[in-house]
């Protein structure tokens, strides 16, 4: 008896067979997308081939932010000792060459300069006596040497009468006392004329004022002259004025001891501490760009003038000591000097300002790589 399913109802499923075998259903198969695959591969060797592009083609400009403006600072000190008078700057005061910092007492300089030239007389009227002392044992030699003949002319008489036996042989001795005496003279005036010619430098026609003592005396003038002119400290170049606060009236300053500063403001210079990496590329005369923080926006040329001898660490008041077992390497910075150009705006500038320096080598990678670099 053949089993019948119920009718279906209305509204209801229609049951599906007995004898139906139920299978999974089949996937939908996925449509292949070249432009993707494409993508992949395209899009990572575009960015190698970018990248070396970029690398090959840079590394002509190197660049540190390490820089900063350097200006010619001189300290201010008075060469000679006194009590300060007057002060005509004020603190960071614009001053040109010439002009006066301050002064001081100039009395105690010029009593000095007094007694110099004071001394300077005496010395020419000592010479002048010199002179006339000469003349006088010249003289004096020549009337000795006058006398002599006239000894020397009875003598050899009296010699003649003796040897002819007209007179005695005693008769001679008071004229040989005589030439004796007359000889003598005569030494002892050229010893007068030779005291006389040293006295003078050994010449007799020597000018006045080339005589030593005189010569000493006129360098006493003028290191008094000297003294009184640098009672007045005046600036050795053009500058800004700073650190006055020790520069006061009344105050007495030694020589040498420094009072102020001056900062030069007519050469200013930058130094860039380049790492020691970078230094293979980078040689003097080669043309640079600086940016100073101070003037945005406007890059100074300038120049590579020198490179550093050593590292800063090198030159630090306590160097490294790199022997012990704790030692780490690290990278050391050697100090490049840009000379700017004539376009700088110096009196925007100030010493110690910041700054960015773009060295142009010339060569990028690739030229290095291949040798084909050509010096600037």
């Amino acid at each position: 008896m053949n089993a019948h399913a119920p009718e279906p109802k209305p509204g209801e499923a229609t049951p599906a067979p007995a004898d139906a075998i139920l299978t999974p259903a089949e996937p939908a198969k996925k449509k292949r997308r070249p432009g993707r695959l494409l993508l992949m591969v395209s899009v990572p060797a575009l960015l190698v081939a970018a990248g070396g592009y970029f690398y090959l083609t840079g590394g002509r400009f190197e660049e540190t932010d390490n820089a900063y403006v350097q200006q010619a600072k001189v300290a201010i000190s008075a060469d000679v000792a006194g009590r300060i008078t007057e002060v005509d700057v004020t603190e960071n005061m614009l001053v040109h060459a010439g002009d006066t910092i301050f002064s001081i007492d100039a009395e105690p300089y010029e009593i000095a300069l007094e007694q110099a030239n004071a001394a300077l007389g005496t010395a020419r009227v000592n010479v002048e006596q010199l002179k006339v002392a000469y003349a006088t044992a010249e003289k004096a030699l020549k009337a000795a040497n006058d006398v002599l003949a006239i000894q020397q002319s009875t003598f050899d008489r009296q010699d003649n009468l003796v040897k002819q036996g007209i007179a005695s042989t005693a008769t001679l001795d008071q004229p040989k006392l005589s030439l004796q005496q007359a000889e003598n003279a005569v030494s002892t005036a050229q010893q007068q004329v030779n005291n006389a010619a040293a006295a003078l430098g050994g010449k007799a026609d020597i000018e006045t004022d080339d005589h030593p003592a005189v010569k000493t005396a006129l360098a006493q003038v003028s290191l008094a002259e000297r003294n009184l002119a640098k009672t007045k400290v005046v600036a050795v170049t053009d500058g800004v004025i700073s650190q006055i606060a020790s520069l006061n009236v009344g105050q007495f300053v030694a020589a040498g001891t420094t009072i102020a500063s001056l900062v030069e403001t007519k050469a200013s210079w930058v130094e860039a501490n380049f790492k020691e990496t970078q230094l293979a590329g980078i040689h003097v005369g080669m043309h640079a760009e600086v940016m100073v923080d101070a003037i945005p926006g406007k890059a100074i040329e300038g120049t590579v003038t020198s490179i550093g001898a050593a590292t800063g660490s090198e030159f630090s008041l306590i160097p490294a000591q790199n022997a012990t077992g704790n030692w780490v390497k690290v990278t050391q910075r050697v100090p490049v000097r840009v000379d700017f150009g004539d376009d700088v705006p110096a009196e925007l500038l100030r010493s110690g300002m910041s700054a960015l320096v773009s060295v142009d080598t010339g060569a990028n990678t690739l030229d290095r790589m291949t040798g084909s670099a050509k010096p600037l």
